[in-house]
C-alpha cells in the first residue's frame, strides 16, 4: 500500500519571479535568481519529483508511474504513460508574457487546461484573461503589430482567494503582484503572443509564437469570469474527464473526511494533520488512489485545495 506522498519542490527560474517563496513559505532557493516557479509535483522530462518522506524516499514520480502506476491512480487515466497533472507555484513579480496553451487536436504541442488559486496579491494585482467582446481575429492581429494589445484583452483585479479556470485556447497572462497555485494538465506547451517588449534572463527578447498562438487563440472566447466565491467547498475549476478543484476551509479542530480515490492535498494556510504527517502552508500531499479514506485535522484555522478527477 502506497502511503500518502510529499515531494520536494524544483524552483525554477524565470524572468518575471520574485522571491516570495523564500518570504512565505520558509522555502530555500537559489541565491539571488528570479523564481518565478516551485514545481510541487512534476512528471516532467527532465524535471521529475523526487519523494520526500516515508519508505519510498529517493524514489521518483516517474519510478512510481513505472512500478505502482495502477495503485497510484486508480480509475485516474494516465498522460501517455505520465502522471495527468502538473502542480506548480507561481511568483509573479511582473507580468507574464501574454500566452495560450493548445487545445486538444491541435497539429502540434500538447493541450494544456489549467486553473489559477491567487494566495497571495498585492493591491493593484491582476490577470489578463479571454478577449474584449467585439475583438475580431484581424483587430487582434492589427493591435499586437502597433504593440497595443492592452486595449483587445481585459485587465481583472485580484484578491487572495481570487480564481481563474482557463481551458486550452483561452488567452491569458498572470499580472505582477500575484503568488498563484496552479493545477494543470501534465504540459508544457505554451504560446507567447506577446511579451511587453522586455528581455529575457540573458538580455535578448524572447521567442514569440505568433502563428501559432493565433491558430490556437479561442476567439469566441470574451469577458471570462473568475470563479464564484459562494460555497463550502467551493467548486473553483471543473474540467470534464480532466480534473476538479475544490476549495475547503476548516476552522481550527476540525476535521474533513476524504473518500478514496486519486487527489491532492495543497495547503493554502494553517496547517493540517493527517495521520502521522503534518502539512504546512505552501506544502502539497498526493493520496494514491490504493490508500482509502483518509481524514484531515485542521490545527489552525485552514484553506486547501483538492484535486480529483
Amino acid at each position: 500500500m502506497l502511503p500518502p506522498l510529499l515531494f520536494h519542490p524544483l524552483p525554477q527560474q524565470r524572468v518575471w519571479g520574485g522571491r516570495r517563496l523564500a518570504q512565505l513559505y520558509g522555502r530555500e532557493l537559489p541565491s539571488g535568481e528570479p523564481i518565478g516557479e516551485s514545481w510541487e509535483i512534476s512528471d516532467r522530462p527532465g524535471a521529475v519529483s523526487v519523494i520526500a518522506n516515508g519508505p519510498l524516499a529517493g524514489h521518483d514520480l516517474r519510478w512510481l508511474m513505472e512500478n505502482q502506476a495502477t495503485d497510484l491512480l486508480g480509475d485516474v487515466p494516465s498522460a501517455d504513460g505520465k502522471f495527468p497533472w502538473l502542480f506548480k507555484i507561481l511568483d509573479a513579480a511582473e507580468t507574464l508574457s501574454l500566452q495560450v496553451h493548445p487545445p486538444p487536436g491541435f497539429p502540434e504541442g500538447e493541450p494544456k487546461t489549467e486553473a489559477w488559486y491567487v494566495a497571495d496579491a498585492t493591491n493593484d494585482a491582476h490577470l489578463f484573461a479571454g478577449l474584449r467582446s467585439g475583438i475580431t481575429r484581424a483587430q487582434f492581429r492589427e493591435q499586437l503589430e502597433s504593440g497595443q494589445l492592452e486595449t483587445c484583452i481585459p485587465r481583472v483585479p485580484l484578491n487572495a482567494g481570487d480564481a481563474m479556470f482557463l481551458p486550452s485556447g483561452r488567452l491569458h497572462a498572470l499580472g505582477g503582484g500575484t503568488l498563484v497555485f496552479e493545477i494543470q494538465q501534465n504540459s508544457d506547451t505554451t504560446y507567447r503572443v506577446f511579451d511587453w517588449n522586455r528581455t529575457g534572463l540573458d538580455g535578448r527578447p524572447r521567442e514569440l509564437h505568433v502563428d501559432q498562438a493565433m491558430a490556437a487563440i479561442d476567439f469566441n472566447d470574451t469577458e471570462p469570469p473568475l470563479a464564484p466565491v459562494e460555497g463550502n467547498p467551493r467548486t473553483i475549476a471543473d474540467a470534464p474527464d480532466l480534473f476538479k478543484v475544490e476549495q475547503h476551509i476548516l476552522s481550527a479542530g476540525s476535521t474533513l473526511e476524504l473518500s478514496a480515490g486519486l487527489q491532492v492535498v495543497a495547503v493554502v494556510t494553517g496547517a493540517l494533520e493527517m495521520g502521522n504527517l503534518t502539512l504546512a502552508s505552501g506544502d502539497h500531499c498526493l493520496l494514491p488512489a490504493c490508500l482509502g479514506p483518509v481524514r484531515l485535522r485542521a490545527n489552525s484555522d485552514t484553506t486547501l485545495l483538492l484535486t480529483r478527477q
